[in-house]
């Protein structure tokens, strides 16, 4: 029924989800949806570095988007800059800086679009290597962390007082994030990677009634994200990326309904 680009793209799809549902719980608990955003950007400087250099792209886009998170980290302790204007001005700045690379690429062949909106269809063994044991070994870590990372995220001065060192969680959770992105470009692209990861999970939120349920919830929103919207791209002949995305807020939408239903039972 369908062909082996197809099968690989769903192994690469569900690989990603696996990841992006746990992950995204914590990004909307932070608050660090536009923490995502900084560091996706930076991963088109990534991009472009592997390509001039010749390395591996995965490999550049983990070390380029580690050094900018580590780079905001340093200066929230060194500038007296609020947290917002500091994202934006790395996210601006690397994008813009990517961009001027670009224009000194130009003897390069370049695919722009695949790499701001992925191509997910177009996966290899490879890239299946690297988003399950990537994506395997980001789970691992943040098994690893989670009871310290859940309890700085619920109150960061209790968790630093019980001696759970949140400073060093929060830069190791940091360095997942900019995993995430380094195996899961190639198949959302630098400017959906993040509606992939905080859409299912903002999903998740409306409909569970605990951190536990929320996960789990996330996960299935992004599974079913892939499933729905490889199909979909399949049957109509749409990007694969952006319609992943717009049925990942189909499905945002339709958990809405729950709240209303809440919400008119508490007026009853």
């Amino acid at each position: 029924m369908f062909d082996d680009f197809f099968i690989r793209a769903i192994v690469a799809g569900v690989g990603i989800a696996l990841v992006t549902g746990p992950l995204g719980c914590f990004v909307v608990w932070r608050r660090l949806s536009f923490f995502g955003d900084t560091l996706a950007h930076s991963a088109l400087l990534g991009v472009l570095i592997s390509i001039s250099l010749d390395v591996n792209v995965s490999l550049t886009i983990f070390i380029v988007s580690s050094l900018v998170a580590m780079l905001l980290l340093r200066l929230e302790k060194t500038t007296n800059l609020a947290g917002d204007s500091l994202l934006g001005l790395i996210s601006h700045s690397s994008l813009a800086i990517g961009l001027v690379i670009l224009g000194f690429l130009s003897f390069i062949r370049f695919d722009v679009m695949g790499v701001l909106f992925g191509d997910i269809l177009s996966v290899n063994t490879n890239d299946l290597l690297i988003i399950w044991i990537g994506g395997a070994l980001i789970l691992l870590v943040l098994w690893y962390i989670w009871k310290p990372l859940f309890a700085s995220t619920v109150n960061y001065e209790l968790a630093e007082a019980e001696g759970m060192r949140p400073e060093r969680v929060n830069a190791i959770f940091t360095v997942l994030l900019a995993a995430l992105i380094a195996i899961s470009i190639k198949m959302i692209g630098v400017l959906l990677i993040t509606g992939l990861l905080i859409i299912p999970t903002a999903m998740a939120r409306n409909l569970s009634n605990n951190p536990k349920q929320m996960v789990i919830l996330s996960v299935i929103g992004g599974l079913l994200s892939v499933f729905i919207g490889l199909y979909t791209s399949f049957e109509i002949n749409t990007a694969s990326g952006p319609t992943i995305v717009v049925v990942a807020l189909i499905l945002f939408i339709l958990s809405l309904t729950r709240i209303t239903k809440n919400t008119h039972d508490l007026k009853k």
